[in-house]
């Protein structure tokens, strides 16, 4: 049943007139909270390392955005210096706020902040966090209901990555603040939410987290922030349930595909039929292929009911969903070879999307060009990325793109050795750099009805654009 209105919690925080400092002002979280903070009144500044196509969207809608990142693109009247999880504490704009007495403050603390007083909306999990939050937010807007939201990825269909919400057709003001909510750097800890999705738990972020049983734990705490009067809706099948709701003051919903869930997904070729306690509430054809997308469309279903939604605006709504960018972006067809790109850089990502490609393509040759994030999530996670890769016919592997790992970290494990232990299972991997070279590769090995995907957080996107446009190495 849809919840009740909005909760008497202590309102947020005024921003208006404030001056914020956003370092990292083009990354797509950040942006979309800066965004949301000016639309609530805040005078919004920032900076990038450099010129990019982001920076020239926020300067258009009238950001001020300093390339460099130098002590001096901090402005003299700065309140409050916002940064990511990324930015080292010896980052030059950190270093000048300290000199002059500016406080720092995390994204995710002040994303936190900001739910204080709504109906905060966090969608938790390892995986299917921007999929999950992006088809909510359609839903929702389909619904006529008009939410707030940060995402960490661009969905062109809900105008990209951020909204400001502030009223509905019919007028009535919108409360809800709906966002990711990461485990790296513990960030989610920082969030009130009343209503919290946790999609699934599996090891990553191992260069901060000793263990799973870290990572568990990690979960449990964000669950225990959860508004008593709110809502918690968590993977029925995960192992770990339990262990992470046993702290919980609020109602807790499981959902899967076991008959037992709370909410049961039905998933018969692309149908999806979603049951609440057995009972068939909402069905509707998924526009992406596998199981996980229509686990995760049935999580975004359950939550915008929640959110006062109508199961016959939100069933159409999914079916029509065009997904978002780089989440198995299908980019088009060259030569009659079809190329997609995703964002998966874990060994479940990479498992499940290529199988459902597979699945869903039937291509004559699959060709995964997989770019590796972080050393070391390729060293802790070595032996699940060798089972990972089961359903593609060749994969081409560029260098580790690195990113926030220690120089040591760096010199631990290489491309070649997750290329060797590939190669030393069965499978045809290649170690290809630069990118220039995999493009040259690709020319001379695909053919006709073969697919190529390119996979990972990095930037091997490119690889794909600059083949599929024709222009080689």
């Amino acid at each position: 049943m849809p919840d009740a209105p909005a909760l008497s919690d202590p309102i947020a925080p005024d921003l208006t007139g404030k001056r914020l400092h956003f370092v990292g002002i083009g990354g797509s979280g950040m942006s979309g909270l800066a965004r949301l903070c000016a639309a609530q009144g805040a005078v919004v500044t920032g900076s990038e390392r450099e010129e990019s196509d982001a920076v020239d969207k926020l300067r258009a809608q009238g950001f001020a955005v300093a390339v460099p990142q130098t002590g001096d693109a901090l402005p003299d009247a700065a309140d409050e210096v916002i940064v990511s999880a990324a930015i080292p504490i010896d980052h030059p704009e950190r270093t000048a706020a300290g000199r002059r007495g500016v406080p720092v403050t995390k994204y995710a603390a002040l994303l936190g902040r900001l739910m204080i007083g709504r109906r905060g909306v966090a969608v938790a999990g390892t995986h299917g966090k921007s999929t999950t939050t992006s088809i909510l937010c359609h839903a929702l807007l389909q619904s006529g209901l008009d939410p707030s939201f940060i995402l960490g990825a661009h969905c062109e269909q809900i105008g990209g990555g951020a909204r400001a919400g502030g009223a509905n057709g019919a007028g009535t003001a919108s409360d809800v603040l709906i966002a990711e909510a990461c485990e790296y750097d513990r960030s989610f800890h920082n969030f009130h939410p009343t209503h919290g999705l946790i999609l699934n738990v599996e090891a990553d972020h191992l260069d901060l987290y000793a263990s799973i049983d870290e990572i568990v734990e990690s979960f449990a705490h964000f669950a225990a922030l959860i508004h008593r009067d709110g809502s918690l809706l968590i993977q029925h099948e995960s192992p770990h349930r339990m262990a992470i709701t046993a702290g919980v003051k609020c109602p807790v919903e499981t959902l899967g595909f076991a008959p037992q869930a709370d909410w049961h997904v039905e998933l018969d070729g692309e149908h999806v039929t979603l049951k609440d306690r057995g009972m068939p509430v909402a069905e509707w054809d998924s526009p992406m292929p596998g199981d996980h997308f229509a686990y995760n469309a049935a999580a975004a279903a359950a939550t915008a009911h929640r959110l006062g939604a109508g199961w016959d605006t939100i069933a159409p709504a999914i079916s029509g969903f065009a997904g978002l960018d780089r989440r198995m972006q299908r980019i088009g067809e060259r030569g009659g070879v079809t190329l997609v790109d995703d964002y998966g850089h874990h060994p479940t990502e990479i498992d499940t999307t290529l199988r459902a490609l597979r699945s869903h393509h039937n291509p004559g040759r699959l060709i995964c060009v997989f770019q590796p994030h972080q050393h070391s999530r390729t060293r802790h996670l070595m032996e699940q990325f060798l089972v990972s890769f089961g359903a593609a016919d060749v994969v081409i592997v560029p260098e580790i793109f690195f990113v926030r790992d220690t120089e040591q970290e760096r010199q631990s494990v290489t491309a070649g050795d997750l290329v060797d232990r590939l190669r030393g299972r069965g499978v045809k991997a290649r170690h290809v750099h630069p990118f220039e070279a995999i493009a040259e590769q690709l020319e001379e090995l695909v053919r006709p009805g073969d697919l190529v995907v390119t996979m990972g957080a990095g930037d091997v996107w490119k690889v794909g654009r600059e083949w599929f446009a024709g222009r080689g190495p």
